[in-house]
């Protein structure tokens, strides 16, 4: 990614091309149908709003189906629910007394409280997170209208939307980080548009939203003060934003987790330092950054994502904080394309995507040499094209599936066992049943030991798929007959599906 040497801000240059006059002209000339999509606001709420709905029929029949986990959906009811009560975010499927701010930093979650407490439900936290990340969309598809023309906007704002890092995160139950898709969005396209006291503020609320965040916003504080340089202006305010990052990420991680934390320490720690046995030596953590191949997988598909036309800006520096940690540690879920970890690299990239595009001077090439225009065309073609290749690999096509939207017998048999427990009662329960339970019950995990009396009711799936984290299948068998062998009596017993009573 090549970067121009320092010019004054009056001068021209390839790097940073002028606005271009000839914009507005060409966009009213793409022959759109109707002039609505020629104002930037109208694509982009409009996006916002359709992709928002499609996050969120995916996310709540996911739920109905009990695809829904107490790890992650199940433990963030479990805080918010808390919180809405103003009690301090005791989580008991982490374990009895677990504060979960000793696990990670997301204090920002509480701003769901008063929600919850209108609408009791896990849903709402599903809701929150579909209009969350939809959000995200809004800031691109405008900027990206404002530098191309409505075309690239369109086309900017569904592979947005339909992005995989995306999607796979808003019908993955609920975690922080949907706080920072939307937060990222907007930070990212406020440095693009030069803008360094908007990119600051929207950037800040992001170390609330997770511990390793405060290092993004160091990064955004150093590409404010690397921009400032070049344009002959003091740095200071990007410097004093960086060190606030890394201050702020140093501080939660040293100090505030380990307060919370029951074990006195940072949990995760050890997955960054080679596991429980010796660490591995301080030169060999080059070679970790590119092995196993799988990484090299991530990092191709997240270049693609955008048409590998993201990494000719220096926004794309952005993402190198995230992919850094995630990279470097030796939990293999953090390697690979599942999960929603890759959510929040999402905006970062596609804002690179707009920026590449601006510095082009948009799809005609204008301001720039033709190839430059023909290079924008190539880049979001590919763009489109991994949009639609990855369409079908992650939930979000869901939506057309007849057989999705069925409900099937077990499931309904699942729903009548649950009915069983009274609500208010004390339950120990399998992962995806304990989602079911948590707006109504107090919920533990079934595989761990019971504290004092223990539960009054055990329901258990023998065949749920989710057996190796947090519950091995030896766990749950163990704690089963440890509950048989105490007299709990069994209510409910079929297709797998237990439900026992203590008497």
């Amino acid at each position: 990614m090549p970067l121009a040497a320092a010019t004054p801000p009056s001068a021209a240059s390839p790097a940073d091309p002028p606005a271009d006059p000839t914009a507005g002209r060409r966009t009213r000339a793409a022959g759109l149908p109707g002039p609505l999509l020629r104002r930037p606001a109208v694509p982009a709420w409009g996006l916002a709003a359709g992709f928002a709905a499609l996050y969120l029929c995916v996310a709540v029949n996911r739920y109905r189906r009990g695809l829904s986990k107490a790890y992650d959906l199940g433990i963030f009811e479990q805080a918010v629910r808390a919180y809405a009560h103003g009690q301090a975010p005791i989580v008991p499927l982490k374990g009895p007394g677990y504060h979960l701010l000793g696990d990670h930093f997301h204090p920002l979650i509480a701003v769901l409280a008063p929600f919850y407490r209108v609408f009791p439900s896990p849903l709402t936290l599903v809701a929150a997170q579909a209009v969350l990340m939809a959000l995200a969309v809004v800031p691109l598809t405008r900027w990206a209208h404002e530098v191309a023309g409505a075309r690239v906007a369109l086309v900017v704002g569904c592979a947005t939307g339909a992005s995989w890092g995306i999607v796979r995160a808003a019908a993955d139950d609920f975690h922080e980080i949907a706080f920072a898709v939307p937060l990222l969005a907007f930070a990212v396209v406020a440095l693009g548009r030069r803008r360094p006291l908007a990119a600051a503020l929207w950037s800040l609320p992001l170390l609330l939203v997770k511990e390793d965040l405060g290092l993004t916003v160091a990064a955004v504080g150093l590409l404010i003060a690397w921009r400032a340089r070049r344009e002959r202006r003091t740095p200071v305010p990007g410097l004093v934003l960086a060190v606030v990052g890394v201050v702020a990420t140093a501080l939660v991680v040293l100090v505030v987790l380990p307060s919370f934390n029951p074990h006195g320490g940072f949990d995760y720690w050890q997955q960054l330092g080679g596991g429980g046995g010796a660490r591995a030596p301080f030169w060999a953590l080059p070679l970790r950054l590119g092995w196993p191949p799988v990484k090299w997988l991530l990092l191709f598909l997240l270049a693609a994502t955008t048409g590998f036309l993201g990494l000719r800006s220096p926004l794309v520096l952005l993402c190198v904080p995230t992919l850094g940690w995630r990279l470097l540690s030796t939990n293999p879920h953090y390697w690979g394309v599942s999960y929603h970890y890759s959510a929040v690299l999402m905006p970062v990239l596609f804002a690179a995507l707009v920026d590449a595009v601006r510095r082009a001077g948009g799809t005609s090439g204008a301001g720039g040499a033709a190839g430059a225009g023909r290079r924008v065309r190539r880049g979001l073609a590919v763009t489109v094209l991994v949009a639609v290749v990855t369409l079908p690999l992650y939930p979000l096509h869901e939506v057309v599936m007849p057989e999705a939207w069925r409900t099937s017998p077990r499931v309904a048999e699942a729903r009548a066992m649950l009915r069983l427990v009274p609500d208010g009662a004390a339950v120990a329960a399998s992962n995806r049943l304990a989602a079911q339970l948590t707006s109504r019950a107090d919920v533990t995990l079934v595989c761990r030991a019971p504290v004092g009396a223990g539960p009054q009711w055990v329901a258990v799936d023998l065949r749920d798929p989710s057996v190796k984290a947090p519950c091995a299948t030896a766990d749950t068998a163990r704690m089963l007959a440890f509950y048989r062998g105490a007299g709990y009596l069994p209510r409910f017993e079929r297709d797998g599906l237990l439900l026992l009573e203590r008497p």
